[in-house]
């Protein structure tokens, strides 16, 4: 793996005082941990409520470990003396990393010596359904007390570590293990709340927004700093009027920071008298507290004029109402609070006036969109989880990376995730160029979701800019300059989202997945096409539609007649000569090319003459059906290479795409 210089030997640093620890785990440490690793650090004790105390100490891998698994910093080894594990006992890792510098230990992974025997398997059990856990390496006393195999602790470590894709993570993070690349926009942040600054942040669908906004808790909770989530998608916060909004605001701050305070009660938030009431609520609170509250508004295009999907909010005055409140009293307030508004739409506050009034939020908020990580930050990602996974990406992979998903880190950890399935068993293992462009093209065959998830926030917001990325993928540079010359808005959002890019005279997917995605979505609305390229498609689609076809009609009859009947009706259509030679051939067999003389003239006449069964299928009349697969048949690229005219392959796709989601919908 790594190169390192400098070396750690087994041993224990001289100034190591285990006073602490009991007899029994003394012995272990010296005995066992102290000869196959680097005891640095005595540690302590930690205490988690009035009664539980747990102890450990700090350890350094040695070379042969380093050079394994990649763990250059110090772990954390806990002593738990109960019998009984219970998951709490994790919570006592987090209180020994806050006694500790942030940079000397690592977090990724820790060790835990349990009293209970069956400590493996709870813990194997509890961080299975906790996919932003770190990585725990469990032992029982009894593990360690009676270690015969000099590759005991690597069989474990490995074991543990390997067994776990730390790439799959589908949900915000609320931790900061796993969490990188994004440390200064959340200080700064941070830092224009403190400075009585609003803040607006926009992105693409997994970008990390909400990650973000743990981040940013995170930290003012570490300074001391108070703040509240409202996440408006939140029924029970976009379904009320904009009024009672202001008071569950009230409510969320109190619960989520746990004051005890004397507030005004719902029936005062009244629309002639609700800011004044809010204002006043807002000042107990900050009495408090002591310190500025940071309102953090998530999924705010479920509030949003146009966008929301509640009349009062989408065509109605609310937000008009709740953001001029909120601007009013911020304005008259030093220090009271400030708000951060996260979106994958920044409709709220680009927006100049909403039904004839001007947009309260408009030229208010500094807004950014989330920038892509560089090559750097991916690096650094990618390198920190795939070291724990026994996986070392050569240098040249993280720079294709970067380029090829746009810097967008969710992307990039499936991709990886697909790489690390593919490495299965191979450990450690390295991620050359082969491997990255295999892992490559299964995300474009198989993960096509995850960017259809990630940009449809311009499905469902910005139809045009979408079609835009057709018409750029399709290298149709006339019809996207078309429309980036009516309006510079449409280029903005794609340049804001990072999805495109701009040289001097031209625009570029700066998302190669993206463009990838939009070339196989709109391969087959190509216009202006060579006979040869109209011939290619025709035969491409047909291929691609026969066998499925066969085995929707396979299916469909052996369901309806039973296979010996179903075999009876299809040698019936084929005639009396294929009858005889296939008559001794499965029914199964009678579908695959390889195996019989079955042709998709026989498939049009089957489900033709067994339209009784065929038609809950077809959403179509019998004698569409039967048209749009005889004209399938007919342009087959096969028969001659005829000329094809505009107007037989724009007839030719009708027909095909009719079948093909006939047929998709069913399989």
């Amino acid at each position: 793996m790594k190169n390192k210089n400098y070396s750690v030997n087994p041993g224990i640093h001289p100034d190591t005082n285990l006073g602490h620890f009991s007899g029994e785990e003394k012995e272990l440490i010296l005995k066992c941990f102290s000869t196959e690793f680097y005891v640095t650090n005595s540690g302590g004790v930690v205490t988690l409520g009035k009664t539980s105390r747990y102890k450990y100490f700090l350890l350094k891998f040695t070379d042969v470990y380093r050079e394994q698994f990649g763990i250059e910093r110090e772990i954390v080894v806990l002593f738990s003396d109960y019998p009984e594990f219970q998951p709490r006992t994790l919570d006592a890792f987090e209180q020994v990393y806050k006694l500790h510098q942030e940079l000397r230990i690592e977090k990724i992974c820790s060790f835990l010596i349990s009293k209970d025997l069956r400590i493996e398997e709870k813990i194997r059990s509890l961080l299975s359904n906790s996919s932003e856990s770190q990585v725990i390496v469990p032992f029982s006393y009894n593990d360690i007390k009676n270690i015969s195999d000099s590759f005991f602790f690597r069989n474990r470590i490995r074991e543990h570590f390997y067994s776990r894709d730390l790439f799959s993570f589908e949900s915000a993070l609320k931790k900061d293990i796993y969490f990188f690349g994004r440390t200064e926009l959340v200080h700064n942040i941070v830092s224009r709340h403190k400075n009585s600054e609003n803040s607006g942040l926009f992105g693409l669908r997994k970008i990390g927004k909400t990650s973000i906004i743990f981040a940013v808790q995170r930290v003012l909770k570490a300074e001391g700093e108070k703040s509240v989530y409202l996440d408006c998608q939140d029924p029970a916060f976009y379904l009320k009027t904009w009024n009672l909004a202001l008071k569950y605001i009230i409510d969320e701050i109190i619960i989520q920071n746990g004051i005890q305070v004397q507030i005004s009660d719902a029936s005062e938030y009244t629309p002639d008298n609700c800011s004044i009431v809010f204002e006043r609520d807002l000042k107990e609170i900050r009495k408090k507290i002591k310190s500025s509250l940071l309102l953090i508004f998530d999924e705010v295009e479920r509030i949003t004029f146009g966008l929301s999907t509640v009349e009062n909010w989408r065509n109605g005055h609310d937000f008009i109402h709740f953001w001029r409140t909120l601007r009013s009293i911020f304005q008259k307030n030093d220090k009271l609070y400030t708000y951060l508004i996260v979106s994958t739409n920044p409709k709220s506050v680009e927006t100049v006036s909403i039904n004839g009034e001007d947009n309260p939020l408009f030229s208010q908020i500094p807004f950014e969109y989330i920038p892509p990580f560089s090559v750097t930050q991916t690096t650094e990602m990618v390198d920190k989880l795939a070291t724990v996974m026994g996986l070392e990406f050569k240098d040249t992979i993280y720079s294709k990376l970067t380029e090829d998903f746009g810097g967008h880190p969710f992307l990039i950890r499936m991709v990886c995730s697909i790489i690390n399935s593919i490495c299965h068993g191979n450990r450690p293992g390295e991620v050359d160029k082969l491997i990255y462009e295999k892992a490559k093209k299964k995300f474009n065959e198989e993960r096509g979701n995850y960017i259809e998830m990630v940009i449809n926030v311009l499905k469902e917001f910005y139809p045009d800019e979408y079609d835009m990325l057709t018409f750029l993928a399709q290298d149709d540079i006339v019809s996207f300059n078309g429309f980036a010359s009516n309006s510079s808005e449409y280029t903005n959002h794609l340049l804001g989202y990072n999805i495109v890019g701009k040289s001097t005279d031209a625009y570029y997917f700066k998302i190669e997945a993206i463009r990838a995605y939009f070339l196989e979505k709109s391969k087959y609305k190509k216009i202006g096409m060579t006979n040869e390229e109209k011939l290619a498609e025709i035969s491409e689609r047909r291929n691609k539609l026969e066998p499925k076809l066969r085995t929707v009609v396979r299916t469909i009859l052996q369901s309806h007649y039973g296979e010996n009947e179903a075999k009876k009706i299809v040698l019936s259509i084929m005639g009396d000569k294929k009858e005889t030679k296939y008559y001794n051939t499965t029914y199964k067999d009678l579908f695959d090319s390889n195996k019989c003389e079955i042709y998709f003239e026989d498939l049009r006449k089957i489900i033709q003459k067994e339209w009784s069964i065929f038609t809950k299928i077809f959403v179509m009349d019998k004698n569409d059906v039967d048209i749009s697969l005889s004209a399938i048949n007919k342009y087959r690229s096969d028969a001659h290479a005829k000329e094809i005219t505009e107007e037989e392959m724009t007839y030719f796709r009708i027909c095909i795409k009719k079948i093909e989601e006939v047929v998709e919908t069913y399989l």
